[in-house]
């Protein structure tokens, strides 16, 4: 979602980390390049008069002109007044006194229907909350029965459909549902409309006014740039917005909504919805996000991601393989798997910091997940006795698993001479050497691909 403005923003700080001493005029130089970058990535006007009005008395101050290092001080004024802009924390959602009514709002094609069965569980889920979803939305065809399949993939109970109800009847009916079944939080999913309309503010007024919500979440759409902005504009003005939730984060948004949404309507981005399945849903830490915007990275969310992907009973069994100097084939299939539960190479790269050339590298080189798919696949050509003995694969063997997972010979190749550097590291790290040493030959001793991995390798073919 950030992916330009941290590019273009990159450029600008690289110019400015490579100068012994600063000037005013060189901070007022980068500053003009970094509001044409907002201005670029859809930030509103007035956000980004106010961000550079901010960052400049920062950025000029004799602190940071005279300091050893003014280039890392410009960047750390200017990562400083971004988490202004979005926040200076995680908001949390209120659920106070149960059954706490949640009231998601936005136009028809947002995705609110399915985000709202993302919240659903990632209450129920994590924070073990008893959860009940109803779908007020009477004028788009199918929009109950949508929400009702949802809560079953996610296994949140939905209110039953009954015809011919409106909006508001329907919303009184959930309540007291919510009270008779002791649930403690109610997700009301209100209907859309192509375009803000006095209709639709009027609706969205009514059921607030019957259901007291604890909360009042926007889903907007993070593609719709500066448009996101005037509807969440609109929708704060009528019905008092408490958050923010941006769909599609994973697309190829600007990612100025993000930065412009809190500054005008002054409810904080709560959530981020990274991707299609029902457990894409990320809570908003706006220091974070900064963090990646300016390619710090973000090992704090990197590290949490990891704790809830990683199967802990899998990798302590690994661990004690490990020390016995064993890596065989199914452990390195069960290591991409877990890659790619974590977003891929390009999700985990992102929250690493100082890696945005690297990802450029990677884009350009062919290296994309496509490849860890590709190797799990020859990985799965391999009979029981090559997966746990390796060193079993000769010729005519590598020739039928390439046949068997659609590759050629020379990707089969690549993949064997991984995973016998991998093997060698586990044994450095299994008999006690010193664990930097072991990634440091994973990696080709510079931080590059593993070897047989090079640029325009796998990637290709």
């Amino acid at each position: 979602m950030f992916d330009s403005l941290q590019s273009r923003l990159g450029g600008v700080f690289d110019k400015l980390r490579g100068r012994g001493a600063l000037t005013e005029a060189d901070v007022d130089a980068a500053l003009g390049e970094v509001r044409t970058a907002l201005i670029e990535a859809d930030v509103a006007l007035p956000v980004v008069k106010d961000f550079i009005e901010k960052v400049r008395p920062r950025a000029i101050g004799e602190d940071v002109i005279r300091s050893v290092q003014p280039g890392q001080q410009v960047v750390k004024v200017v990562h400083d007044v971004l988490v202004e802009t979005l926040g200076q924390e995680n908001a949390t959602l209120d659920i106070g006194s149960p059954p706490a009514p949640i009231l998601m709002v936005g136009l028809n094609g947002a995705g609110k229907t399915t985000t709202s069965a993302k919240l659903g569980m990632m209450l129920q889920n994590r924070e073990k909350k008893r959860v009940l979803m109803a779908s007020l939305d009477v004028t788009r065809p199918a929009a109950m029965e949508q929400l009702k399949i949802l809560g079953e993939q996610a296994g949140v109970a939905t209110l039953p459909i009954i015809a011919g109800q409106g909006p508001v009847e329907i919303a009184r009916r959930a309540m007291a549902s919510a009270k008779v079944g002791g649930y403690d939080a109610l997700i009301l999913d209100t209907a859309g409309r192509q375009h803000i309309d006095e209709q639709l503010m009027l609706e969205v007024a009514a059921i607030r006014d019957q259901v007291k919500p604890h909360e009042t979440l926007l889903v907007a759409d993070s593609l719709t740039g500066q448009d996101a902005v005037n509807i969440a504009k609109a929708f704060n003005d009528r019905v008092k917005l408490s958050g923010i939730i941006l769909s599609r984060a994973d697309g190829d948004a600007r990612g100025g909504a993000a930065l412009s949404m809190r500054a005008v309507t002054g409810a904080p981005i709560k959530f981020l919805a990274t991707g299609e399945k029902l457990d894409a849903l990320e809570p908003f830490h706006p220091g974070r996000v900064a963090g990646r915007i300016l390619d710090m990275g973000d090992v704090v969310s990197l590290v949490e991601k990891a704790a809830e992907t990683i199967d802990k009973e899998k990798a302590e069994k690994l661990a004690r393989k490990m020390k016995k100097g064993e890596f065989d084939m199914n452990d390195l299939a069960e290591q991409l798997r877990q890659m790619k539960k974590m977003g891929g190479m390009q999700g985990v790269l992102g929250m690493l910091p100082g890696v945005a050339k690297a990802k450029e590298q990677l884009a350009q080189s062919g290296m994309d997940d496509k490849v860890l798919t590709r190797q799990e696949a020859i990985i799965s050509s391999m009979t029981r006795e090559e997966r746990a003995k390796p060193d079993v694969i000769n010729g005519s063997r590598r020739k039928r698993i390439a046949a068997g997972s659609g590759v050629e010979v020379s990707e089969v190749n690549k993949l064997l001479k991984m995973h016998r550097t991998m093997a060698d590291v586990m044994k450095k790290m299994g008999k006690g050497g010193r664990a930097m040493q072991g990634l440091s030959a994973l990696f080709g001793g510079g931080g590059g691909m593993p070897p047989g991995m090079p640029p325009g390798g796998m990637g290709r073919r």
